[in-house]
């Protein structure tokens, strides 16, 4: 299994003497490290390395935008921060994917490393190189792919992190197992969300995943099989950014995998049977109870996809558990009677 983990990745037990050493290696003219006003109370504190400055943002996804890019541009210019300088990102998806973009584009690329404090951002966007920002109300938008010198993850920091985090980060780790992994699936299915050892079963999405990147880097082919529940989650988690009941990444992804298993029932890609055991178990895990938009609604974050072209939406969805397919054009007409 460990020779699926990127080189850059380390899974550590000491974060300190983990990340004392990256540093030593890149011998930088400044530290500087980027967090929120979350990560600064309940992370900060246990890294006992030296930095120059520290520049705060706001939580959540909402700030994940070009205009807080330009603020943490603004204040790595006026730290006197160059190109030999280095920006430790401690936080969620959004402090890796935003700070990992600013770092990279900052005198075009600064070096930086990620340690990443929630379940998602450790299982999920600590590994492939996608970094990015939400533009005009689209999910990721503007971006990069470029990897960090480093990520350090260590599992300590989900015990400061509510429930409903820990289940949004779940979300990617059912993805995982259902794209690649039908014996992680059957591990899963069979142990409550409560009873889930992170040690255990943290470093084998982190391997499902980063196996499907070696494959492909850029997401030109089979890569594309992790988007699976993301052409509907994101077009959800985009329709109720700014609403009075804003959706978590995984919330979203769990119902986009949800609805994404009913349009390939539909289509017959994957059996009625394994499309009702895989929603009942996600239902079993998530409270979902929201209305949802129909299709007119979403149709315009949709048509937005980045796996689209000029013949329509284009889907990735799973044949059986364990297996998945990429580029599966669906119909207009099937999407409206899924989404009605």
């Amino acid at each position: 299994m460990s020779s699926n983990l990127p080189s850059y990745l380390t899974i550590s037990t000491e974060i300190n003497s983990d990340l004392s050493k990256a540093i030593e290696t890149l011998n930088p003219d400044k530290i500087v490290v980027l967090v929120d006003e979350n990560t600064k109370k309940y992370c900060f504190p246990h890294l006992h390395v030296s930095v120059d400055a520290q520049i705060e943002i706001q939580s959540g996804e909402q700030y994940k935008t070009l205009e807080t890019c330009i603020k943490i541009w603004t204040q790595l210019t006026a730290i006197g921060c160059s190109r030999k300088s280095l920006l430790i990102n401690l936080g969620g998806g959004v402090i890796g994917d935003m700070g990992g973009f600013a770092a990279s584009t900052y005198k075009r690329g600064m070096p930086f490393i990620n340690i990443p404090t929630t379940l998602l951002s450790q299982v999920d966007a600590s590994i492939g190189g996608k970094l990015g920002v939400d533009f005009e109300g689209l999910k990721n938008h503007i971006g990069v792919f470029q990897n960090p010198v480093c990520v350090i993850i260590n599992t300590a920091f989900l015990k400061t992190l509510p429930e409903r985090e820990l289940k949004s980060g779940f979300a990617e780790i059912i993805k995982h197992a259902l794209i690649r992994d039908a014996e992680q699936w059957e591990y899963l299915n069979r142990h409550s969300f409560e009873k889930i050892n992170w040690n255990e079963i943290i470093p084998k999405s982190i391997s499902i995943k980063s196996k499907v990147v070696q494959e492909d880097p850029f997401e030109a082919d089979a890569r594309k099989i992790l988007n699976y529940g993301h052409t509907i989650g994101h077009a959800l988690e985009s329709h109720f950014l700014n609403s009075d009941t804003p959706l978590l990444h995984g919330e979203a992804i769990a119902l986009g995998m949800i609805l994404e298993n009913e349009i390939a029932a539909t289509v017959g890609l994957l059996s009625q049977g394994e499309s009702a055991e895989i929603n009942e178990f996600i239902r079993s895990v998530y409270n979902l109870n929201l209305q949802l938009p129909n299709y007119e609604m979403l149709r315009s974050h949709l048509l937005q996809d980045k796996k689209n072209d000029a013949q329509g939406i284009r889907f990735s969805l799973l044949k059986k558990i364990g297996a998945c397919a990429h580029d599966v054009l669906v119909e207009e007409t099937v999407l409206k009677n899924i989404l009605k």
